[in-house]
């Protein structure tokens, strides 16, 4: 007789359960000083930043974190210990690769002045107060380098006036709207 029967509880399943389902995650809005900046009105009652510059500036803080370029803070576990072989501390994903080379370029595209502010704002979400103050600019001065800085960030992803959608809101495709063909006939129901 087993230890687990002799107290009564029944023996412990060989199945394994199931991992928790992936959930995609938080974000904490008032982190960002993006979202901050799309909240916040002009005088005309239009948002500070538009939907495009606020789309560039967080895809291009999606890439700079691929990239593994943010600082981390513990150690990094997912790692493994060997340096031989795939997966090693040695060897770098093609994914942060690729995402250090965009960053590269588009840094290389805005210059140091407006490629660093872009850093501090969207990446290491300082306050535009703080990036001023960090280079001695004057007041008000850090929005209106970081407008032109995420216009030229939202022109350079493709974004117009209004922001492609993501592949989660719906399919992208290369065709224009009313390329679907049309069946001429009087057999087919609506």
């Amino acid at each position: 007789m087993t230890v687990a029967s002799k107290r009564g509880k029944a023996p412990a399943s060989k199945t394994r359960p199931h991992p928790p389902a992936r959930t995609p995650p938080r974000i904490n809005p008032s982190e960002s000083p993006l979202a901050w900046l799309r909240r916040r009105k002009d005088a005309d009652g239009n948002p500070l930043i538009g939907a495009a510059e606020f789309a560039a500036g967080e895809r291009f803080r999606s890439d700079y974190t691929r990239a593994g370029l943010m600082p981390r803070l513990t150690v990094n576990w997912d790692q493994p210990f060997s340096d031989g072989g795939p997966g090693g501390v040695g060897h770098m994903l093609d994914v942060a690769i690729d995402a250090r080379k965009r960053v590269r370029g588009i840094l290389d595209m805005l210059g140091p002045e407006m490629g660093h502010l872009v850093i501090d704002v969207c990446c290491h979400l300082k306050g535009l107060t703080e990036a001023e103050a960090d280079r001695a600019w004057p007041r008000r001065s850090a929005k209106i380098v970081l407008d032109m800085a995420l216009r030229q960030l939202a022109r350079h992803y493709g974004y117009g006036d209004h922001v492609a959608p993501s592949r989660r809101n719906g399919t992208r495709h290369w065709a224009e709207d009313g390329y679907r063909p049309t069946i001429d006939g009087d057999d087919i129901a609506d």
